[in-house]
């Protein structure tokens, strides 16, 4: 069995977002994986990192039990929407508290002050799926795709995640029900080719 943790951050629950993060959960569901999902906003997840925190372990049960999740995830999917090139705010808090050190990442002794962190992540792969009112075309051309270079360098290559998929979709606002469809299916792909499909001989063992 497979542990992944899918963790979604769109405020409408009747969003394309929350469309996404269900696709995916049934597919890999169906493949046999153990999958946790966590919609930040309905948690009400507390984004804002206490000055305690910074050096010191998280008070909060909710972010101890996101970090132990994290720790022991062997998959990892994030869906999200693309606003002014960066996740919600509280997706960014979820970061924050949650990618801490002793979790996702270390420092090696001895470094000689250059603070390059060692990944601590066991998932080897993870998903990101996004979605966008601008065009992929203008998206490139004028703002450069911020968000491939936060998720695949700043967050998860750095964590010990080296294999990184991600797939945005857009433009959301003029797409039809035909296209969110294929989009779904897109979804499933992407989630089953990441994380395959589980031989019945080897689900719900620890």
């Amino acid at each position: 069995m497979v542990k992944i943790s899918i963790i979604l951050a769109h405020p409408s629950k009747d969003s394309f977002n929350h469309a996404i993060a269900a696709a995916a959960a049934d597919e890999l569901l169906g493949h046999g994986h153990d999958v946790t999902l966590h919609d930040l906003y309905a948690e009400g997840f507390a984004p804002l990192l206490p000055s305690g925190e910074i050096a010191g372990e998280p008070n909060d049960p909710a972010v101890q039990q996101h970090c132990i999740e994290l720790a022991a995830a062997e998959g990892i999917v994030i869906v999200h929407p693309n606003w002014w090139g960066m996740p919600p705010a509280i997706l960014k808090g979820w970061v924050d508290r949650v990618f801490r050190a002793g979790v996702a990442y270390d420092f090696v002794e001895g470094d000689s002050g250059e603070g390059v962190p060692v990944g601590l992540l066991k998932a080897k792969e993870a998903v990101v799926f996004n979605t966008s009112n601008t065009a992929r075309e203008r998206e490139l051309r004028v703002f450069g795709d911020p968000l491939e270079t936060l998720w695949r360098n700043c967050i998860f290559n750095l964590c010990g995640v080296r294999s990184v998929r991600r797939c945005m979709f857009e433009t959301i606002i003029t797409s039809t029900i035909e296209q969110r469809q294929a989009w779904l299916e897109e979804t499933r792909r992407i989630v089953g080719e990441a994380f395959p499909r589980l031989p019945l001989s080897h689900r719900n063992l620890p």
